[in-house]
This record gives structure tokens, sequence and C-alpha cells, in this order.
């Protein structure tokens, strides 16, 4: 199934569902707690406005909030339904994500992970990313997240 770009009218609900079923496993597990608390299917629907929300499946089982940014194409919310994941979709987006990058003229991917989250570290780097920064949330006198970037090629 091929990516498609998610705008309105959309089923946001689906997709805030979908985020909540993909990052269950982080509820105890990262300190502070995900943003996903704050997320509701109209901010999502202004990701659509602002960035690109691009999603696999109908209703959807994977999802990516895509955001450029002056020297990067900021990659969040990666997602992919537990029961389909190790199907390769998150790979998927990944790649159309650098497909974005290159057709807006940035040079490189961008993420964050939370510093627990060593399985996601794995991954991002099978993907090439390579690890730039650690970060801390405000009142964190640790770091709490991780950065990654993935350059392009031209």
């Amino acid at each position: 199934m091929p990516p498609h770009q998610a705008t309105d009218p959309y089923d946001w609900p689906a997709l805030l569902a979908l985020l909540q079923r993909a990052f269950g496993y982080m509820e105890g597990a990262i300190d502070p707690p995900s943003s996903l608390h704050s997320l509701t299917a109209t901010s999502i629907a202004a990701q659509a406005c602002t960035g690109e929300v691009w999603a696999i499946g109908t209703p959807p089982g994977a999802c990516v909030f895509l955001s450029p940014r002056p020297d990067a194409l900021y990659v969040g919310k990666l997602a992919v339904d537990p029961p389909l994941q190790g199907r390769g979709l998150g790979r998927q987006l990944i790649d159309l994500a650098a497909s974005r990058a290159r057709a807006m003229g940035l040079p490189a991917l961008e993420l964050q992970t939370r510093i627990e989250l060593t399985a996601n570290h794995a991954a991002f780097r099978r993907m090439g990313f390579v690890q730039t920064a650690a970060t801390a949330h405000p009142g964190y006198d640790r770091p709490t997240s991780l950065t990654f970037r993935r350059p392009l090629l031209s």
C-alpha cells in the first residue's frame, strides 16, 4: 500500500487512535510522559496544514508527521499499528520523508526519540540516522531525548 497525504476532510480521530495504540507501550517507560497526551484530532488536522501528515492504509495503519525546518525535514510521530509492525511500513515512511525533503531542497532528515527507547535508536541507526545531540526537557537536569540526523544524497 503506498502512503497518501492526509488532508481535510480526513478521519483525524482514526489517526489519533493509531498513534495512541502505537505509542501505548511508552506509558510508564519514559519520563517525562509523552506529548501524545496533549495531541488531539484537531491538532493533527492543524499539523496537516502547517506541515504534512502521511498515512498508509484506510483506516490508517501507519503515519508520519513532516515539518520543514531551515536545514532539515523534521520527522515526527512516526507510528505503525502494533499488529502491522515488522512489515517495513516505518522504513517506507522514512523513505517517503527523504523524497519529500529532496523535493523541498532540504539536505537532511532529523528526528528526536526518548533516551529510554533504545530499540528506536537502533532502528533509526539501521535506517542511516546518526545521533547528533542529547537534550533535556524543561525542568530536567539529565538528557531525556536524543536527536538523530540522516544526511541525504542528491
